[in-house]
């Protein structure tokens, strides 16, 4: 599939920085006016895969991720290199008609804008769709929201956990006897963005039938609820209420953490009836496979817990490294359980180049994660990380809105840019 700009946005050539980009996504231009986590991941899957991704953002403060997270000394976040990779930032004042304008003309000659503010937003700044649309017929608008941009929820205020909670997600994470857990990442705002990447792959598609653009409406909510499996048709089924199960999945057995002797734990996955022979020919208990309780898979569901002790005072017995070698043998699939320390030194992470080293101009060379999924012949690639605030103001409103040095000087000293 190709994908071709609009000729609105075929006249301004993308800007260039960095390694030469060989991206699939390459000759599209976006314009990022997203905060925080939904919108600007996003942009950086967009700009990953070779789009020139232009982030509007205020010129004074920019994107709180900028900040947040553990701030280092600097008084720079860790999370702004990999959120704001292969991003060109723009420092602009939406709040002020300069501002708005300009938003237009760069608008006017892109292919995509991405947009999470509470819906009604880009309305009261002049930069509605049907604004935007009318001077640029094939514009593809992303809007990420809590609740989507209709309905009687839609002008609440919507964060990733909100999303998580309302579309079911935290209610089945954790401990049975304890409050719902989280993931640990704010993952309501990922899946909420890889929906909307979606979106906007499939209305480009559809542009090159129809010449035109269209909105993609994505909600927190429905982005969650989009990954729930079957929990929805389950209850309407049979009635069941899927609950908080910890570490395992009820009736998938033996699926679980189980502990080592040196304090360490190791995930099998041993449900499978096969799999689950090998693993019994490994504990040296065949015993266990003819067993009427465990023979087949609903059986062995029914008596998940008594598996589980059977196995976790085996594998107590082992050090991690022993135990995996001997599972790995058996074709038994099993898994420390990884944290970044671990990435950084795995051999499976350094041949496939899970994990990348970026130039960075404060901290040197930094390590992130690549772009995913791998692509054979126009794979993804980190150019450069995250860029200062405005790094690129002057260049982009030169090339993309007529800005003259004199004009630029007028729009700083009105606090425009």
């Amino acid at each position: 599939m190709s994908i071709d700009a609009p000729s609105s946005a075929a006249a301004t050539p993308p800007l260039s920085e960095g390694p030469a980009n060989t991206g699939p996504l390459a000759g599209l231009t976006v314009i990022e006016m997203g905060t925080l986590i939904a919108g600007p991941f996003c942009g950086q899957i967009l700009g990953d895969f070779g789009a020139e991704v232009i982030k509007v953002e205020d010129p004074k403060v920019g994107d709180p991720m900028r900040q947040w997270g553990r701030s280092l000394p600097q008084g720079l976040s860790p999370w702004w290199p990999v959120i704001g990779r292969n991003k060109k930032s723009v420092g602009l004042d939406l709040r002020k008609p300069e501002g708005q304008t300009l938003a237009r003309q760069l608008i006017a000659g892109a292919d995509i804008v991405i947009e999470n503010f509470r819906p009604g937003a880009m309305e009261k700044w002049g930069l509605g769709y049907d604004v935007l649309s009318a001077t640029n017929p094939g514009l593809v608008m992303a809007r990420i929201s809590g609740f989507g941009q209709t309905g009687p929820y839609s002008q609440r205020a919507g964060y990733g956990l909100i999303g998580e909670a309302m579309g079911g997600l935290r209610h089945v994470t954790g401990e049975p006897d304890r409050p719902p857990a989280r993931a640990g990442i704010s993952i309501g705002d990922s899946l909420a963005a890889m929906h909307a990447v979606m979106g906007i792959l499939m209305a480009l598609h559809a542009r090159e039938r129809t010449g035109k653009g269209q909105v993609i409406d994505a909600a927190l909510y429905e982005s969650v609820l989009g990954v729930m499996e079957n929990l929805i048709t389950e209850y309407d089924i049979t009635g069941y209420v899927r609950e908080r199960s910890g570490s395992v999945l009820p009736g998938i057995a033996p699926s679980n953490a189980y502990p080592c002797a040196n304090g360490e734990m190791i995930l099998i996955g041993g449900n499978g009836d096969n799999v689950y022979a090998r693993l019994t020919e490994a504990m040296g208990r065949p015993d266990l496979k003819a067993d009427p309780k465990f023979v087949d898979h609903a059986s062995r569901g029914a008596n998940q817990h008594e598996l589980d002790d059977i196995i976790a005072a085996w594998t107590a017995t082992f050090t991690l490294p022993d135990l995996l070698a001997l599972l790995e043998s058996k074709g038994i699939p099993s898994s420390r359980v990884f944290r970044a320390p671990d990435m950084l030194e795995d051999p499976q992470f350094k041949a496939r180049d899970a994990i990348v080293s970026v130039d960075h101009p404060v901290f040197g060379a930094i390590r992130m994660q690549n772009a995913f999924p791998k692509l054979s012949a126009t794979p993804g690639r980190v150019r450069w990380p995250g860029p200062t605030l405005g790094q690129h103001t002057d260049e982009v409103l030169a090339a993309r809105a007529d800005c003259t040095p004199a004009r630029l000087k007028q729009l700083r000293a009105l606090g425009v840019i």
